[in-house]
């Protein structure tokens, strides 16, 4: 079996900015109240053009240069996505087919928030087992689509994005074991129920609470890759809220670790939160290629997944 390992990355941020202060706008809240309780500042909000695959597109495009590589070369196309407009059909296709990947296969993975983990963890392995060698892997969430504007516990931390990686064959395996579950018992708690009724809905201080208690799960994370917190040069937990973010990374004890805070001017945009800031840690010069960081998804479902990587 051969090795595996993140070859580049590209993230696309939707070019409305939407404040605090405009949210405030449309329902009882106000900005000091929303950074309290979230962290959030600001979130970017897709327009009509800036579909689930065309945002997936355009991040995806920018990993292919950053690798390197032209879309002929990839094998397969995995779309990390909890908010495709239709059931059928997905956007993977739809993403292989706007980058160029004519012989790709494609196909959409729902982890919710832990979409990027799970997915990359499957090329990883798809990979090492010797039945592809590239493998695009696309976290592209539209939730804006699914957000009642009027519910002010939720409206306040929804947001749109995409980020890719290129997942390929190495001689060294920088990917390491993933650590995944779930909680099904309490689907519930994270929902678009669908019907009459398709927006989001959440308990979030049962999410909260669930979220905080994952630290042991985090610190197995570390164990399995055979890295101690200290020597993390990054932490990117999903970016759910600020609070979140910060309890599990200081709960690990990673105390030398440039934490991953991108949830403050962008929302949280499910699965597609864990590359966008990983990103801003890279662009920021927070670390560097070739830097264990440990990447975290947690959300819908209840599931959660992880790994440690280096830094493409």
């Amino acid at each position: 079996m051969t090795g595996a390992r993140l070859l580049g990355l590209g993230v696309y941020r939707p070019a409305r900015l939407v404040t605090n202060d405009e949210i405030a706008q449309q329902v009882d809240t106000s900005d000091a109240w929303i950074r309290s309780r979230t962290g959030i500042a600001t979130r970017r909000i897709a327009d009509a053009e800036e579909t689930t695959a065309a945002m997936g597109a355009a991040a995806a495009e920018k990993a292919l240069a950053a690798a390197g590589l032209t879309a002929d070369s990839i094998d397969l196309v995995i779309a990390a996505t909890c908010t495709s407009p239709s059931q059928i059909p997905g956007v993977g296709p739809q993403i292989a087919y706007r980058v160029g990947a004519a012989r790709a296969g494609a196909f959409d993975l729902n982890g919710g928030c832990a979409g990027f983990s799970y997915a990359v963890s499957t090329a990883a392995d798809m990979v090492r087992g010797g039945g592809v060698r590239q493998v695009l892997v696309v976290a592209t969430e539209r939730l804006s689509d699914y957000t009642d504007w009027a519910d002010r516990s939720t409206c306040i931390l929804l947001a749109d994005g995409a980020g890719a990686t290129v997942v390929g064959a190495s001689d060294t395996d920088e990917i390491g074991p993933a650590v995944w579950g779930h909680d099904g018992s309490r689907h519930e708690v994270i929902q678009v129920p669908g019907g009459d009724d398709n927006l989001f809905r959440m308990a979030g201080q049962s999410v909260f609470r669930w979220a905080i208690s994952l630290v042991p799960t985090v610190r197995q994370i570390c164990e399995r890759a055979g890295v101690a917190p200290e020597q993390l040069a990054g932490i990117v937990p999903h970016q759910a809220n600020l609070r979140i973010v910060e309890a599990l990374a200081t709960g690990i004890g990673a105390t030398n670790a440039a934490v991953a805070r991108d949830v403050v001017d962008s929302g949280n945009t499910s699965a597609a939160s864990i590359p966008l800031g990983l990103a801003s840690l890279l662009d920021a010069g927070r670390i560097r290629r070739g830097d264990p960081v440990l990447l975290f998804g947690f959300g819908a479902g209840l599931t959660y997944c992880g790994q440690v990587v280096r830094c493409p």
